[in-house]
C-alpha cells in the first residue's frame, strides 16, 4: 500500500526543550490514522511540521515530495484543521468555501455542505455561528479542494452527536475513496470507530505504531464473574495472581459489585472458573466485556 505521508527521524527542540524525539511514520493511502497522546506530548508540533509552518529536523514527505519550513506541501494536496478555524466573521461560510476551493464546482460544494449538516446557515455570515458550526466550516475549507491527505486537530470539537455522526460517517467514506486521514482527538471512542491505524505518542516520543485491531488485540479483556460468594471468589482469585479491573460499578438496584477479572483469553477464564468450583464457589453468570481504547491507551501510557 502506497505512503501518502512519509515522517522520518523527525526532531523538534523549542529554544533548550526537546519537544520531539526521532519520530517516523508513515500514513498510508486511504487510511485513516489516529494521532493519539496527552496534551503537549507533540502532536501539534508534528502536524505543523508536516505542513511546513515550523522549521524542524528530518524527513517528510507527502505525496514523495519533500516538505521543508516555508515550503509547505503542493497546493491542493493536503487539507488541515489545526486548533482553530481561521474564519472571517464578515464572510458567509458559502463565501469561505468558495474563496478556498480551487475549481470546484457548485454542485460539490452543495454535496460538500449537505454532508456536513450546513445547508441551513451556510449563506449566513460566520460572525453569527456557533462553535459546533464554526468547526464544521472549518472542516469543510479542509475538505473542499478534494485533498490526498487532510489533517484534523480535534475536528469533533463543539459538534453535537449527530454532527458527529455525519462528520464519521463522511471521513469513513472519504476513505473508501482514497482519501488519507491524520486526526488528533481526546474523543477516543470516536477514533475507536474511525481509525484504521494508531500512532501513540508520549513525551515526544512514539510508543506504539499499529493497526487498530492489533492495538486493542494488545490489551487483557475484562471477565464479569458473579458468584454465591464474591469476597470469597476474589481472595482466590487473588493468591493465584488474578488481577482485577479497577472501573468496577454497583449492579442496578443493588450495593454489589460484579467481580471484574482481567484476562488475555478465554483459558484464563476457564482456569478462573474451575479454580472456583474446586473451592466450592458456585459461578452464576460470567459474560465477557470488550477491550476499548481508553482502557488499552490508558495502560500503555506511563504519565
Amino acid at each position: 500500500m502506497t505512503s501518502i505521508l512519509s515522517v522520518k527521524q523527525l526532531n523538534k527542540n523549542f529554544k533548550k526543550r526537546q519537544v520531539l524525539f526521532d519520530v517516523s511514520f508513515d500514513c498510508k493511502m486511504g487510511r485513516i490514522v489516529g494521532l493519539i497522546g496527552p496534551n503537549g506530548v507533540g502532536k501539534i508540533t508534528i502536524m505543523k511540521s508536516v505542513l511546513g509552518l515550523i522549521k524542524s529536523s528530518g524527513s517528510i514527505k507527502i505525496d514523495g515530495k519533500e516538505v521543508s519550513f516555508n515550503n509547505g506541501p503542493v497546493a491542493g494536496t493536503v487539507g488541515a484543521l489545526i486548533e482553530n478555524p481561521g474564519i472571517y466573521p464578515y464572510l458567509s461560510g458559502l463565501e469561505h468555501l468558495k474563496m478556498f476551493s480551487k475549481k470546484r464546482s457548485q454542485d460539490d460544494i452543495n454535496q460538500l455542505v449537505s454532508d456536513l449538516g450546513m445547508s441551513g446557515y451556510i449563506q449566513k455570515r460566520a460572525s453569527n455561528y456557533s462553535l459546533g458550526m464554526k468547526q464544521k466550516l472549518g472542516i469543510a475549507m479542509a475538505l473542499i479542494n478534494n485533498p490526498k491527505l487532510v489533517i484534523l486537530d480535534e475536528p469533533m470539537n463543539g459538534l453535537d452527536p449527530q454532527a458527529t455522526k455525519e462528520l464519521r460517517n463522511l471521513i469513513i467514506r472519504k476513505a473508501s475513496e482514497g482519501m488519507t486521514f491524520l486526526i488528533s482527538s481526546h474523543l477516543l471512542s470516536e477514533l475507536q470507530k474511525l481509525a484504521d491505524d494508531v500512532i501513540l505518542i508520549n513525551k515526544g516520543k512514539i510508543i506504539r505504531n499499529d493497526t487498530m485491531e492489533n492495538l486493542l488485540a494488545t490489551n487483557k479483556r475484562v471477565a464479569i464473574l458473579k458468584t454465591n460468594d464474591d469476597s470469597a471468589a476474589q481472595t482466590i482469585l487473588s493468591e493465584v495472581g488474578f488481577e482485577f479491573d479497577t472501573k468496577a460499578v454497583f449492579e442496578p438496584g443493588t450495593d454489589k459489585k460484579p467481580l471484574r477479572i482481567l484476562v488475555a483469553d478465554d483459558k484464563q477464564v476457564e482456569y478462573a472458573v474451575t479454580l472456583l468450583q474446586k473451592n466450592n464457589i458456585i459461578v452464576l453468570d460470567i459474560h465477557h466485556e470488550d477491550s476499548d481504547l481508553e482502557t488499552t491507551v490508558l495502560n500503555l501510557m506511563d504519565f
